[in-house]
């Protein structure tokens, strides 16, 4: 027999967002420990770093010892953060952890020694959603109500600009903000999205204020965290969406690097995806890193890299490598984001001068020998 309480939340994590949840929640506890469905739990301790959770607004706010939190149950794979998973089996009063600023729950399974362990939190229950006012039972909330659905054919024949890195924390997002904010300046209707990564509104909502004319991630396609096998329906998905609003041009940023675990490969083989790219901007944080994202893209995925940016522009000793011995253009997003805008316009321009892209369906790829 389902046993189910009244709680109220002090915080509501991002990730949860689809679900639409108020303060004021119904918790079961009969809980499905899958990814994506919605728990509440209760903060066990305080922390001096790492200590913050994004609200639905998209704020920063501050997690204590006691305060009651909605969270979504997802994996994580960082490689500068935490790693976890949700675990096979979760009942009432189980420790859990939080594995992202997103409010991503799951089993910690190894912690970054700069950020120390994560919060740990105990699982209250099941947060009950109540879809149809004349629902008496609920169903576990899920971050799938809502969401944008995932594709199988890409309908999008807008060009889209590729944000790509070697890894986390290499200047991605601040690149895709700076094109979208210098093309849309220059008169362009940009779109923007995020196709993977886990959970977090931060970098659309930095997208949008950039002046992109519409913004998702794959959070709005009702998934956690990204992985092999779901990305290229999402992001088909995505784009698909996005077309909607008739944009000039799609900047899209893959989260974590493109020897990661959320799935980016699968985006760089799918020939659809690579059909539509106007440019491909790469963020990495040495030579050694531009010279490897140069090589494996080109070799593994028959991928031209446009520009490169990230750390290793920061002066010329890495400018000066990248143009001599690679013979690409390269430009700082943060001391020279009109050089690195003009590049990228150049060749989007170009990308449509080569003829209007193909609509490339899923049945035509089976039919691929």
């Amino acid at each position: 027999m389902m046993l189910t309480t009244r709680v109220r939340l002090d915080r509501i994590a991002s990730s949860t967002k689809n679900a639409n949840l108020g303060r004021d929640v119904i918790v079961s506890d009969q809980i499905t420990a899958a990814e994506g469905y919605v728990l509440a739990v209760r903060i066990l301790e305080d922390k001096s770093t790492y200590n913050t959770v994004e609200d639905l607004t998209g704020r920063m706010v501050p997690l204590r010892a006691g305060d009651v939190l909605a969270g979504t149950l997802g994996n994580r794979r960082a490689l500068h953060g935490y790693a976890g998973e949700v675990p096979s089996h979760i009942s009432v009063g189980d420790t859990l952890h939080v594995l992202n600023l997103g409010g991503v729950l799951g089993r910690c399974t190894s912690a970054s020694p700069e950020l120390g362990s994560p919060f740990r939190a105990e699982v209250l229950g099941s947060i009950l959603s109540f879809p149809e006012l004349s629902d008496r039972v609920g169903k576990p909330a899920h971050i799938r109500q809502g969401a944008v659905p995932g594709s199988d054919e890409l309908r999008s024949r807008v060009p889209v600009i590729y944000v790509a890195g070697t890894c986390m924390n290499t200047g991605k997002t601040y690149a895709a903000t700076e094109l979208v904010r210098g093309l849309s300046k220059g008169g362009l209707r940009v779109a923007a999205c995020k196709l993977t990564g886990v959970s977090l509104m931060r970098d659309k909502l930095q997208m949008l204020d950039a002046g992109a004319v519409t913004a998702l991630a794959f959070s709005d396609s009702g998934l956690a965290s990204t992985r092999a096998g779901v990305t290229t329906k999402t992001a088909k998905g995505i784009m698909n969406r996005l077309c909607e609003v008739k944009p000039d041009v799609i900047i899209a940023e893959l989260g974590d690097g493109i020897l990661g675990e959320y799935g980016v490969q699968d985006i760089l083989l799918d020939p659809a995806l690579r059909d539509v790219a106007g440019a491909w901007v790469v963020a990495a944080p040495d030579p050694v890193g531009c010279w490897g994202a140069v090589e494996l893209l080109r070799r593994d995925y028959g991928i031209a890299v446009t520009v490169l940016t990230g750390p290793a522009t920061d002066n010329e000793v890495g400018l000066d490598y990248i143009r001599s011995n690679l013979g690409l253009p390269a430009h700082n997003a943060r001391r020279d984001a009109a050089g690195l805008v003009a590049v990228v316009r150049k060749a989007v321009e170009a990308a449509k001068q080569r003829g209007p892209h193909k609509v490339v369906r899923q049945s035509d790829l089976e039919a691929t020998p």
